[in-house]
């Protein structure tokens, strides 16, 4: 399931029509169901307001296709609690649940938030851990406590670690989903590990090599399957060096591909230029296939 972008235009407002592309274009691509407002969607860039505005396009765009899966971060138990219900309210099939972000917890208190979470609920919930933007963890141990939530029922484990996400996966696999982040590093053997599927960003650049890496896996297509491995830790370097960092690369690259979904990321962050875009630009020529060199 994709984690898909929110395109926005030169005046930073929605690009609707954009959005329902992307969807359509990655479902035709194999997907089975898409992540909306996630860390990729900017979720903190937008109002309460447009994320029940994205929601409602993706339930839309996801009918009779697959899942619609939307992203609900916040700080208060309160506010993720009200996107809930307003994401039930459009429709949608599940949420996607990280822990408070900014203000640093104890092991308790994040169990006590998901709790409250948990309580009031009233769609299911994919736990997201993702301490890099979180500065908070899902640990294993606190996954594990989490499991029993009776709205609980997965988790997309993106903290980048092998180690947590595989002891993860082992303290919760006989309860929960349990879902590979970043699969363009380690989404082959995650996916021999056990994993029940993938969420990332990168099917919004590379569908066909992403969706692929886990059909090939799953088939027992291991040379496949290696190679789009190898391509994706690539891609990933790429988007995360040389003065670029993964949403706006990101972005950058659906431009550069002419892909629908692109388009320009909110502030505070910026869109690539100057050499940055020119070595992407290189870059993609070079791992996947030619693009126009920006000028």
């Amino acid at each position: 399931m994709p984690a898909i972008t929110t395109p926005f235009r030169t005046d930073l407002s929605i690009d609707e029509a954009a959005f329902v592309a992307n969807i359509e274009r990655l479902f035709d691509a194999g997907a089975t169901g898409m992540v909306a407002s996630g860390c990729t969607g900017e979720f903190w860039a937008m109002s309460m307001e447009e994320r029940s505005q994205v929601a409602r396009l993706t339930v839309e765009a996801c009918k009779g296709k697959g899942p619609a899966i939307i992203g609900t971060g916040a700080i208060r138990p309160e506010d993720v609690i009200d996107q809930i219900h307003a994401a039930k309210e459009t429709g949608a099939d599940g949420v996607l649940v990280m822990p408070p972000y900014f203000a640093h917890l104890t092991e308790a208190e994040t169990i006590a938030h998901f709790e409250a979470v948990n309580k009031e609920a009233v769609l299911p919930i994919l736990l997201y851990n993702i301490p890099g933007n979180a500065g908070n963890a899902i640990t294993p141990e606190i996954a594990d406590k989490l499991a029993d939530l009776d709205m609980v029922v997965g988790i997309k484990e993106s903290s980048g670690s092998w180690r947590n996400f595989h002891a993860t996966l082992n303290a919760v696999k006989d309860r929960l989903l349990v879902f590979c982040g970043p699969s363009s590093v380690y989404g082959v053997p995650a996916t021999l590990a056990g994993a029940d599927g993938l969420i990332d960003c990168f099917p919004n650049v590379w569908a066909k090599g992403c969706l692929d890496l886990w059909h090939a896996t799953v088939a027992g297509r291991l040379d496949e399957a290696w190679e789009l491995q190898q391509t994706g830790m690539e891609l990933t370097d790429l988007f995360t060096s040389d003065g670029r960092t993964l949403y706006p690369a990101t972005k950058a690259a659906m431009n550069l591909l002419e892909l629908p979904g692109g388009g320009l990321p909110r502030p505070p962050l910026l869109p690539l230029t100057g050499t940055a875009l020119v070595g992407l630009s290189k870059g993609l020529e070079a791992l996947l296939s030619p693009v126009t060199e920006p000028a």
